[in-house]
């Protein structure tokens, strides 16, 4: 592989931030070869010395560092970087998503090619190498750009653009309802069972303007009585997500052309490249002579999926900068949002569908009589996803790639000067530099899954037909547990209850709630429930502390040494809470013994970079509310690329410690979970990927349901001394 030969080229944006905390951008001209990234003041010829170069290799990453302002335009930024040197890196940026995704597929693609250039020299267990955290895990950002035309592809083919991922910012406020983590893939039309958008949870209201409009079915008693139930709209448009996001994004003129609604929009605050405070005031046309018009203050937080959808949620909050301006109401957002998922093009034209999903207080004293003006101003919102569609069908040719519109700061004609002056202030103080987005960014959003192998992985079906009969020996007599373990043995300070209505307690979740990777995968990329365990869960550990507790099997009596002592392996995930107080989740895991050369042997003995490329997580939230569930979602998400995985490997253990607070997303979401945690039933189940025939097909370490876990329950551990 010649490293002269240029995979791609092209005018991009060096963006960054000064000392000051003031951004800049310059207009460059960068250069992708087969091992290099560089970037020229001009395009090159001869023999220019670049300004910077970054060597490509496989432990280089793609960040995502989302949207930033500069001078009222966005630019949509990347950052690429060596893992083993995050001081070395370059941060790219452009004036349009679709630019910025495809160097992002082209440096990935460069990455991949060096990673299985170098497997196919002898390092059989090199998967990806990064240890990590993902930076994401981006289900929020994406590099696949094929995808967005195949939502229906199951995570491996999404997940080609997980690997080297992205960060997705800080992630939202605890107070924001992030539904953004697998929803979309799940809101495709052939990933019919998300239990949120199932007949379960919603029933159809009514057809308007070509949409269906749906009414959630869950009890609102405890709500306002103006805060109407959650109604969403879904309707498909002619045109690519990325063309959609970038309209829906806009608070603008051509927000005009498409919301009926939208009267004035403005940013108040930029909190980082996924998060923004926004100030909008509503148009609303119920009676405008008698009621006054409403306005909103609330934090919108966007992604992008590795399928090519994207997600924007948004849910009211108060903000210094941000007061209830005279002559409106100040209405209250409980959760809404956009997601828009890429669907089969029709006639050679792009299509996606669109959800606008909407839950408010409207406020007032007349809300609470007149019940009309809800729901009339609430399917009026809701209507702009019909003038999506029309804005898109009305325009034949849209050859160049839109610009992110601009957002132009917060004012008020009734403001003064003086309090502009403050909000413009907050705002560079509220910016992070450069070197806090790189440290905060370091790692990614989580929830979604990426093999380097998939793609390599379709072979033609005689060839597979002739592995299935040694696959089936060896599932038979490899994989399946030995003898049964005594469980009266092992304990944990979190109970163990089977009853369904049970608070503050796990209990075993049944594999077939878990659909993985089948058989004939390879082939025709079906999944199939997972049904019986590797291992056994033998016991739950709830802990807390002051500080993060790593390498809890030092812990004297812990079910890990238990088993150790009885002959037995374990292998134990601690799941890691950050925060003023940290927690630990710890699940032990026990078998007789690890079968040599099975897959679960290879991943324990095998070297981190294998490991995070293989060990994955599929979650769900059976009960709990709609935006928690969207949130979790349960798209299977690789955890050493999502988050900080570190490995200890004992004589009879493995301790896989998850540093949820290694990514900004996976903390966002957390934030979430943590505030309603009580009200929450959780399932978890632990793989590890299989990617080749004779892995085929994928088993289960094991799974867990926890159910309506009490904070005040956690205990604080007792370490033993690290003598390691």
């Amino acid at each position: 592989m010649s490293n002269s030969k240029v995979v791609y080229e092209g005018w991009m944006v060096r963006y960054g931030r000064r000392k000051i905390g003031r951004s800049y951008i310059h207009m460059r001209y960068f250069v992708l070869e087969t091992r290099l990234l560089a970037y020229y003041k001009k395009k090159p010829q001869d023999n220019v010395v670049p300004i910077k170069t970054l060597l490509i290799d496989g432990n280089c990453r793609v960040e995502d560092r989302g949207l930033k302002t500069h001078h009222g335009h966005m630019v949509y930024v990347l950052s690429v970087y060596d893992k083993k040197e995050k001081h070395n890196r370059i941060t790219m940026a452009a004036f349009n998503i679709q630019e910025a995704l495809i160097w992002k597929e082209k440096i990935e693609c460069v990455i991949d090619q060096y990673q299985d250039s170098q497997a196919a020299s002898g390092n059989k267990f090199l998967s990806f190498e990064y240890k990590s955290g993902m930076d994401n895990g981006r289900t929020a950002s994406s590099s696949d750009r094929e995808s967005q035309f195949s939502a229906g592809d199951d995570e491996n083919e999404s997940q080609r653009s997980l690997s080297r991922r992205t960060t997705i910012g800080k992630g939202p406020p605890d107070s924001v309802f992030d539904w953004t983590r697998e929803i979309d893939s799940d809101f495709t039309n052939q990933n019919s069972n998300n239990q949120a958008f199932s007949r379960k949870y919603w029933r159809l209201l009514q057809c308007q303007n070509g949409l269906r409009i749906f009414e959630e079915l869950v009890e609102v008693d405890f709500l306002p009585k103006s805060c109407s139930r959650a109604m969403k709209a879904v309707g498909v448009v002619e045109s690519t997500c990325e063309e959609i996001f970038e309209l829906v994004m806009s608070m603008d003129a051509t927000r005009f052309e498409w919301d009926c609604s939208f009267q004035y929009g403005s940013l108040v605050e930029e909190v980082d490249g996924h998060t923004a405070i926004l100030y909008h005031s509503l148009q609303l046309d119920w009676f405008p002579m008698f009621v006054w018009p409403r306005d909103l203050c609330y934090v919108r937080y966007w992604r992008r999926n590795d399928d090519g959808s994207y997600v924007v949620l948004f849910r009211s909050r108060e903000h210094e900068n941000c007061a209830p301006q005279p002559g409106f109401v100040r209405a209250h957002i409980e959760s809404g949002g956009f997601n828009i998922s890429p669907m089969k093009p029709r006639n050679g034209r792009p299509r996606a569908q669109v959800q606008h999903l909407m839950q408010i207080d409207l406020k007032g004293w007349g809300v609470g009589y007149i019940s009309s003006f809800q729901q009339h101003c609430l399917l009026q919102m809701l209507n702009c996803v019909a003038g999506l569609r029309e804005y898109f069908s009305q325009t034949d040719n849209r050859t160049a790639a839109p610009r992110i519109p601009v957002m132009v700061n917060m004012t008020s004609v009734s403001n003064s000067s003086k309090r502009s002056h403050k909000l413009n202030s907050s705002s560079v103080h509220h910016s992070p530099s450069l070197d806090q987005i790189q440290a905060e960014n370091k790692n990614g959003a989580l929830m979604d899954e990426y093999s380097d192998e998939d793609e390599d992985q379709v072979v033609d079906q005689e060839t597979f037909s002739s592995s299935i009969e040694i696959e089936d020996k060896r599932t038979a007599d490899e994989e399946e547990p030995q003898d049964q373990i005594d469980l009266s043995i092992f304990s944990g300070n979190l109970r163990r209850d089977n009853h369904d209505k049970a608070r503050d307690c796990w209990t075993l979740s049944d594999g077939n709630n878990f659909r993985v990777r089948s058989k004939q995968f390879c082939y025709d990329k079906s999944k199939v429930p997972a049904g019986k365990h590797l291992m056994e869960l033998v016991a739950v550990d709830w802990f807390k502390d002051s500080k993060r507790m790593d390498h809890v099997t030092r812990r004297r009596g812990c079910a890990a040494q238990v088993a150790s002592d009885k002959g037995l392996f374990s292998i134990v995930f601690n799941l890691q809470v950050p925060g003023s107080t940290h927690y630990s989740m710890v699940f032990y895991f026990v078998t007789k013994k690890l079968v040599p050369g099975s897959l679960l042997q290879r991943f324990v003995d095998g070297d981190d970079e294998f490991r995070n490329s293989r060990l994955k997580l599929i979650p769900s939230v059976p009960k709990g509310s709609w935006i928690v569930r969207q949130s979790v979602g349960s798209t299977p998400c690789l955890l050493g690329k999502a988050v900080d995985c570190n490995y200890i490997r004992g004589p009879k253990y493995l301790e896989i410690d998850v540093d949820i607070g290694s990514s900004t997303v996976a903390n966002g979401v957390l934030g979430l979970v943590i505030g309603v945690i009580t009200t929450l039933v959780v399932d978890m189940a632990f793989l590890v990927q299989a990617n080749t025939p004779n892995e085929l097909p994928e088993r289960l370490i094991g799974a867990v349901r926890v159910s309506h876990i009490e904070l005040s329950s956690a205990i604080v551990p007792v370490l033993e001394s690290d003598t390691t």
